[in-house]
Order: structure tokens, then sequence, then C-alpha cells
């Protein structure tokens, strides 16, 4: 008989996958930064991302159980095909501009491991995603299964440098109270908000859900599948920004990338610890490498009406054009891909808050969730949490705009 622990991890699954994609390279450099420029101060901020995605892809998880349509098929039939087509084109182009990072996170990841420059290693694990997803016949358990792998792998290696750096316990606690924020300090924060609140990942969630054949009865093991992944997220992510703030921030150390980071904890604590450190951000990179141009291949062909499942031939093709894109980039061009980069963040960037509002409309139609719909306290949440991300988009934008006029 299986014991009460073997059952739980069996009814694990989406959750893990959504935390594995969203803890990318990106989110990392981030978390790095802010704990580097920082300290402890803005781990509150943190904690709010934790519950504007658990609520959202709470939302997800819903509809996943209790429907048997996709979630963009339910959004084209009841709202209009061109808001599943724009949500569609937006995830497949944030996904695009995202793959780059992602490639860059591996190389650098791997370098820091063998030595080896960090150029080859796209080379190598691009076709291996290819590989995974092309041979696979029942994609979603392979996926379930390497990210199980890959977040283990994570949090013993973020969780070795902590231990290495013997954080304070007083200053930690005081930065999970809110506190005003400076005009100068918005962009970090709606850096941090928006690489742990992603609102594409908790739509795809409910594509996840449906995958691993979850119906109205399984909707209690889906709701706590999705706390304990995206609790897991944000516990990785506090992880890294500790670790940052507890070694570089007292040094006044800046962190301009992952690649720093591992650097600045190879000379303060030896070696070991740089390819520590490189083993987290590579399983990191490697995850979100994959999920990544799923998540952006699916819903693309979803939009489209092409196929949602990730076992159809179209969202396999979308989702190999963001892989191979990614590796080229990566290998071949980099200096030269700056604007382009920019421009395909800029074009998808708009769309978020859109992804937020169909979520939100579905969650709330009695006609397509009944007794499941949202009460009046997810709403306040999934509102508050509307309005912050679109917050977020306006600053990102405005700043994206100003780096294109320097061109």
């Amino acid at each position: 008989m299986r014991t009460k622990i073997q059952r739980i991890i069996s009814a694990l699954g989406p959750g893990i996958i959504i935390a594995a994609v969203v803890l990318g390279p990106g989110s990392i450099t981030v978390s790095s930064q802010i704990g580097a420029a920082y300290g402890f101060m803005f781990l509150w901020v943190l904690l709010l991302a934790c519950i504007f995605m658990i609520t959202y892809t709470s939302m997800s998880a819903r509809f996943g159980v209790t429907n048997s349509a996709s979630m963009l098929q339910t959004i084209s039939k009841k709202y209009g095909k061109w808001f599943a087509v724009t949500i569609g084109t937006a995830a497949f182009l944030a996904s695009l501009s995202f793959q780059f990072g992602n490639n860059f996170g591996i190389g650098i990841g791997m370098q820091g491991i063998t030595g080896i420059d960090e150029r080859v290693w796209p080379l190598i694990f691009t076709p291996l995603a290819l590989l995974l997803m092309f041979g696979s016949r029942n994609l979603y358990k392979i996926l379930e299964k390497l990210m199980m792998v890959l977040v283990l792998i994570m949090i013993i290696s973020f969780f070795i440098n902590l231990i290495l750096t013997s954080p304070e316990i007083a200053p930690l606690a005081k930065g999970f109270v809110p506190h005003r924020v400076e005009r100068d300090q918005l962009g970090i924060l709606a850096a941090l908000l928006g690489t742990s609140f992603s609102l594409a990942g908790a739509l795809y969630h409910s594509y996840l859900a449906q995958d691993k054949g979850w119906k109205k009865e399984n909707l209690k093991g889906s709701l706590r599948d999705t706390y304990f992944g995206i609790i897991m997220l944000a516990s990785i992510t506090a992880v890294i920004i500790i670790t940052s703030a507890s070694s570089l921030h007292p040094l006044g150390i800046t962190v301009t990338s992952a690649a720093d980071m591992a650097l600045q904890l190879e000379s303060l604590f030896g070696p070991y610890a740089k390819v520590i450190f490189s083993v987290g951000l590579c399983a990191a990179a490697f995850s979100s490498l994959m999920v990544n141009a799923i998540i952006g291949g699916g819903l693309m062909s979803d939009g489209l009406g092409l196929g949602r499942s990730m076992n159809e031939k179209m969202p396999k093709i979308f989702a190999m054009i963001i892989l191979i894109t990614g590796m080229l980039v990566a290998v071949f061009l980099r200096g030269n891909v700056i604007y382009a980069l920019i421009m395909a963040q800029a074009s998808s960037i708009l769309a978020v808050p859109l992804i937020g509002l169909g979520l939100f409309l579905v969650a709330n139609s009695k006609e397509i969730m009944g007794k499941y719909r949202n009460n009046p306290r997810q709403n306040i949440v999934a509102l508050t949490g509307l309005f912050s991300i679109s917050l977020m988009v306006y600053f990102m934008y405005r700043s994206l705009i100003t780096y294109i006029g320097t061109f």
C-alpha cells in the first residue's frame, strides 16, 4: 500500500510545472539584484506576488477540472475570437523573448560547472528538449517527472548557498513588513512582481490540469497542488534574495546578472559555492526553456484554433519555433538582437492585463463555472493583483519606450 506521502506526491504535477517555468534565469537575476541592492526590504513584495499567483492559478485550476473545453476555446466562444488570438499571440511573443535568456542561463550555468564555453550548451540542450517533445507519446507525464527532479535540484542547490551565508533572522523577518516605496524603486518592485506573478503561466495551469486528466472530484487535490507549487516557487525566490542580501548587500557588491551572482559567491565562499549555484541556475534555465516554449506554442495554437494539447502537431510546431529561435540567437547573434528583443517584449507586454482579464471574466461566469465561480474574497484579491500587474506593465513599457528612443 502506498503511504500518505506517496499519494500526495502522485497528486502533484501542474503546480510544480508552472513553478519550474516561472523560476527561470530572469527570476534568479532579478532576485539576486534586489537582494544585493536592497537587502531584505522587498521580501513583502514577493509575498504579495505569491498570493496573487495562487489566486489566479487556483482560478485556472478550478476551470480546468470543471470544463472539457480549453480556456482559450471558451474565451473565443463567449467573448470573441479576437480575444483568444490576442492572448495566444502575446503568450507566443513573450515566450520567444524569454527564450533567449533561458539559453543564456543554461550556457552560464554549464560553463560554471564544466568550464566549457557557454555558447556550446544551447546547441546541446535545445535538441534534447526537441527530442523529449517530439519523441514522447505522453509529453505531460515526461514534463511532470522531469520538472519534479529539476525543482528538487534547485531546492538543494539554493538552500546550500543559503546555509553558507547564515542570514540574520531579525532583519530578515522585518523584510516581510510592507513599507513606503520610493518612486525610484517602483521599477525594481515591478520587476520582482513580474517575475513571480506570471499570468500566462497561471492561465496555462488549466491546460495542465486537463492533460493530467483531473475532473471535478479531483478539485481538492488540484488546489493542493496549486498551493504547493506556487509556495515552492516563492520559497526558492526568497532563498535567492536572502542569500544575495546576506552575502553581497553588506559589502556593497552589485549584481547585474546571474553570472555575477555565481562569481561573487565564489569569491566569498570558494569555487564550490559557484558550482552549486550554477547547478541550480542550469536546472532553472532548462526547466524554463522547455516549458516556456510549450506554453507559448500551445497558447498560440489554441488561440488560432489549431489544437490545444501538447501532444498535438501544431502546438509542438509553434514550440519548436520558439526553441530553435532562442538557440540560434543565443549562439550566433547575441549583440545584434537587442532591438529585436525589446520589440518582441514590447509587443507582448501590453496584452498581459488582457490575460488576467480573460481569466477573471471566465472565473466569474456563472454559465461557465457554475458553483465554482469566484467568491467576493477571491475577487478582491484578483482585482488587486490585476491592478498591480497593470501598474507593472505601465512602468515596464515606459522603460522600454525610453530605451527604444536611444537607438
